[in-house]
């Protein structure tokens, strides 16, 4: 742990010789990032969020990300893809390819979906989530549309027989999100990123695709910022759980050059994007007797083009 903090604080010193650069009205001329896997100036991620990693089912992946950044300075691309996407090959849906086949399972079915090559992968449970929002001092997110959950699951009830009440009104949680920014703690944000009952237009899995992403924006912003990256006590601890909670492919000794490429990336040009009815369709009859999604066209190729083209703009 204490060489990786050194080596952190020596990434550290270039990124601040880096920001000189910038505001001297220049940029670097030497590329920082030739220890990283790349595809035509991009780097891909794949960041799978799961309940957790021992239990039964556990390791479905409720959320399925692809990030894309650039090398060259190029537009971020974040696309978030359904858990309910049915995939012919795994003749089940995409959730469950992490759960029979890991990560290589997982990032060869996302290449098959979307045409790109995976790099790397970040595999991150509820728990993780929790403690790096609480270790960060929380997030500020802005809700866009109120919402109440009647049915958020409250952890161990799960088989709570409510005193003979039907409806096992017992092990549920009511939630509610008021409209507008909020500070909010590790619990509170992963209610508002789990939530899956909500009533209107935040019931849908679409709507919650795009609160996930609204989590790892903030989580960015607060990783970002010199509040976070100045105070060795925090990054310790953020490292820590990373190490400890994370499942990842990315090596400590390239952790340095990923900070310089999040720190250079233009995120306010970035493209959100999740994949909904656009480009997919609910089939009237159930495969396997479960509710999933299609590609409209039959094939990938529509979202293989239209993933390319977020890419080259």
């Amino acid at each position: 742990m204490a060489n990786f903090f050194k080596k952190f604080l020596v990434f550290l010193g270039l990124f601040f010789v880096f920001l000189l650069g910038l505001s001297c009205g220049f940029l670097i001329k030497k590329n920082y990032f030739s220890d990283l896997k790349e595809s035509n100036g991009r780097i891909n991620f794949l960041i799978l969020g799961l309940r957790d990693f021992q239990t039964k089912d556990g390791d479905l992946t409720d959320t399925i990300i692809f990030l894309s950044l650039s090398s060259q300075r190029s537009s971020p691309v974040i696309i978030s893809l359904p858990r309910d996407l049915w995939v012919e090959s795994l003749k089940a849906k995409i959730n469950t390819a992490y759960h029979y086949g890991g990560t290589e399972l997982m990032k060869k079915t996302v290449e098959e979906i979307i045409g790109q090559k995976i790099h790397y992968t970040v595999v991150v449970n509820f728990e993780s989530f929790r403690q790096i929002v609480d270790a960060l001092g929380g997030v500020t997110i802005n809700v866009q549309r109120p919402f109440d959950d009647y049915r958020y699951p409250i952890a161990g009830k799960e088989n709570d027989l409510c005193g003979g009440d039907k409806e096992f009104k017992c092990r549920y949680e009511h939630l509610h999100f008021d409209a507008g920014p909020q500070s909010m703690d590790g619990e509170r944000a992963l209610k508002f990123v789990r939530s899956r009952n909500a009533e209107g237009e935040e019931g849908t899995d679409f709507a919650r695709s795009q609160r996930q992403q609204q989590l790892i924006f903030a989580i960015k912003q607060k990783v970002l910022s010199p509040k976070f990256y100045l105070n060795p006590g925090k990054v310790k601890t953020l490292v820590k759980i990373v190490q400890n909670n994370i499942i990842t492919d990315i090596k400590p000794e390239n952790y340095g050059s990923f900070f310089l490429l999040f720190a250079q990336t233009p995120w306010s040009r970035t493209k959100t994007i999740v994949l909904n009815e656009n480009l997919l369709t609910h089939p009237k009859n159930h495969y396997s007797k479960q509710w999933v999604l299609l590609p409209k066209n039959g094939n990938w190729q529509e979202i293989q083009k239209f993933v390319q083209e977020l890419l080259s703009e």
